[in-house]
């Protein structure tokens, strides 16, 4: 499926699992886990953010939140 025929659904499924990654990196550093581990989990949700950044098919949706926790 290309991304010009995505649905509106999966639009907001895409961008609620991006806030999810959002919601995670503005939370901070869990208790019980490792710094390294902590610094691992903040790469692999910046990257997500990022690699939903670059998605064509965003309409109205706010990805302020998703610019500023990935950079």
């Amino acid at each position: 499926m290309s991304e010009t025929t995505i649905t509106p659904e999966e639009i907001a499924q895409h961008y609620s699992a991006a806030m999810d990654s959002v919601n995670l990196i503005n939370a901070g550093q869990p208790e019980g886990i490792t710094a390294e581990d902590w610094a691992d989990c903040l790469a692999r949700n910046k990257e997500h953010l990022k690699i939903m950044l670059a998605k064509d098919y965003w309409t109205n949706e706010n990805l302020t939140p998703l610019e500023e926790a990935s950079a």
